[in-house]
């Protein structure tokens, strides 16, 4: 049996992100283990904020108090509703909700062990207050984690089309080990495509090509195969638009931090710009 860590806030990316799971568990008839964490930073702020000591130690302690209380509430809420979305949607399905008190990248080692695949939604609370950034946490926790992360959409659409965007790195490899061990895809339409930014790119591109293609045909997929060329973020973006694809699947932030703050990132970049489910691998 699969293991699946879904990672939740309340929100409704989150909402979307159980909707994901039950999809994908359904099909591999999967256990699912859903998270909360009440973020510790809440109970810590009155020490930083201090207020010139103006409360007082009674005050503060009643007010911890009742943050503490806020948070339980929220939990059971958090738990009810995800409850009823496996229940619509995996209801012969194993799902157990743990609330946990810190941060979720600090407990993500625990969490996930045992687990084939972590989950989160690509925003979380406050995501009307900044459209255009994604969540805070989101990519702390790509990167800090050991196996592949799902990082869910807005809304959910079945997933009939997957796109592997295939660089030839450790990473994509990776993915195309997972499309083959895992039962969750099997059966439907995968697109491989290679991009060459230049001329002297292509030989190498299609070897690459031919590479994913063959294990991904050995393995009983359906295959549409594609050499592009331009820019991989503008083209990538622009075959998941004209091909209808529902999830993208690709390698996750393979250059240095550095680099990443210098010139910006192809992982931030596609889940910015996909509105799509996108699978990633370290």
């Amino acid at each position: 049996m699969q293991k699946f860590l879904v990672c939740t806030d309340g929100s409704q990316y989150s909402r979307v992100c159980c909707e994901y799971a039950a999809w994908m568990a359904s099909r591999v008839d999967a256990e699912v283990h859903v998270i909360y964490v009440t973020d510790l930073r809440r109970f810590e702020m009155p020490f930083i904020t201090d207020l010139s000591g103006s409360l007082g130690m009674q005050p503060y302690q009643g007010m911890i108090g009742q943050l503490k209380e806020m948070e339980e509430q929220k939990a059971e809420a958090i738990r009810e509703d995800s409850v009823k979305i496996f229940d619509k949607n995996y209801p012969k399905g194993t799902v157990v909700f743990h609330h946990r008190t810190g941060l979720l990248v600090d407990l993500l080692e625990e969490m996930e062990k045992g687990c084939d695949l972590v989950m989160l939604g690509k925003r979380g609370e406050s995501a009307e207050a900044a459209v255009e950034h994604l969540g805070s946490t989101m990519e702390r926790v790509v990167r800090a984690s050991g196996k592949p992360c799902l990082v869910t959409s807005r809304s959910f659409r079945e997933i009939r089309k997957l796109l592997l965007a295939f660089d030839g790195g450790k990473s994509c490899k990776k993915a195309v080990d997972y499309l083959c061990t895992t039962g969750a895809f099997k059966g439907l339409e995968l697109h491989i495509v290679v991009v060459a930014e230049d001329s002297g790119e292509e030989d190498r591109g299609l070897e690459q090509l031919h590479e994913a293609e063959n294990r991904c045909r050995e393995c009983g997929y359906t295959l549409n195969c594609q050499m592009l060329h331009g820019t991989p973020e503008d083209q990538i973006a622009e075959y998941v638009g004209t091909q209808s694809i529902d999830l993208l699947v690709m390698g996750a932030y393979g250059h240095s931090r550095i680099r990443h703050l210098l010139i910006g990132s192809t992982t931030t970049e596609m889940i910015r710009r996909c509105r799509i489910p996108v699978l990633l691998f370290r």
